[in-house]
């Protein structure tokens, strides 16, 4: 706001004369008099106001920044249907994940070494926009269901929570390193046959040789020894994130890297033995210690982490 100072006026009076003397002297000095006379009353000097200041408009005020757009690496006509970006710390979010612990008494298939935890943050939590599933040396033996296993870690399924049939699918991790690790990104058919429901291995890896990565389809006409499959290597598996990635149509399952494809099996068309991929499966994610695969465990790599930055499922547009 601006304020404006006015000059005062003063008028000298015709009729100053008769007052005294010394009186007449102020007032001609007053008036601006000078020697011997009355000058006319003449106005004081006006002092000059400040202008006012420009007006300036009130900026319209800069709405938030709402979240970043997910970057879409699916093929085109494809749109995101269900994800876990993991952006909330603590145990992974129940809403869509649960965790398989079936037969930690009994021991894990394939002569694998490990007892999977449940609901434990020192083997699967989310922090710092990752979730980390560790392997660890220790008996957990106060567990009820503890089967004598030397080694804890996590398997955490959407089973119950979320399953998909075709789409394309993506995992961005960074894998484990150290020998006797055998980390999977992986599928399962939710009639909980197998292998008559078919199983989808996205992605495994062995630490005896950290660098390659294999994507796998097992099927009641090829499981184990007689699946069928391809690898690919990737140099920093162990050091940088990686996005895994599997497209699965009507036609073919195929198996990439970064958008590199390196396996497609396809559809043989000759019944659900060889091709049970017309139905729901669930996605798994862990790390398995030994066994079959994994081979002889290097005690001193222990704590081992299978980071997971995203797990994105997209599908065909309606």
């Amino acid at each position: 706001m601006a304020f404006r100072m006015k000059s005062l006026q003063i008028l000298c009076s015709p009729g100053a004369g008769a007052l005294t003397v010394a009186l007449a002297g102020l007032l001609l000095a007053a008036c601006g008099g000078s020697g011997g006379g009355v000058d006319t009353p003449t106005a004081a000097p006006q002092v000059p106001s400040s202008p006012a200041p420009p007006s300036v408009p009130t900026p319209a005020p800069t709405p938030a920044p709402g979240p970043a757009p997910v970057p879409t690496t699916a093929p085109p006509g494809y749109q995101l249907v269900w994800s876990d970006e993991f952006t909330t710390g603590g145990l992974p979010d129940a809403t869509r994940w649960d965790y398989d612990t079936a037969r930690n008494a009994q021991g894990w298939y394939n002569n694998e070494r490990q007892y999977y935890a449940r609901s434990r943050f020192a083997n699967s939590g989310v922090a710092d926009g990752k979730l980390v599933i560790t392997a660890r040396r220790e008996d957990l033996s106060s567990a009820s269901d503890w089967g004598g296993q030397r080694y804890t870690s996590a398997r955490l399924v959407t089973r119950g929570k979320a399953s998909w049939t075709y789409g394309f699918f993506e995992v961005r991790a960074k894998l484990p390193c150290g020998v006797g690790t055998w980390p999977a990104i992986w599928m399962l058919g939710t009639g909980g046959r197998w292998p008559e429901d078919g199983e989808i291995d996205i992605m495994e890896q062995v630490g005896s040789n950290p660098s390659r990565v294999f994507g796998t389809v097992h099927t009641q006409a090829g499981f184990g020894g007689n699946s069928r499959g391809g690898a690919t290597e990737v140099a920093d598996a162990c050091s940088a994130f990686r996005n895994y990635q599997m497209t699965w149509t009507t036609s073919d399952i195929r198996f990439a890297v970064d958008g590199v494809e390196y396996f497609r099996y396809p559809n043989p068309r000759t019944g659900r033995a060889a091709w049970p991929f017309d139905a729901p499966q669930y996605l798994l994610l862990n790390i398995a210690i030994g066994g079959d695969l994994g081979g002889a465990v290097d005690e001193r790599i222990f704590p081992v982490t299978l980071e997971i930055d995203h797990v994105r499922v997209y599908q065909v547009a309606q």
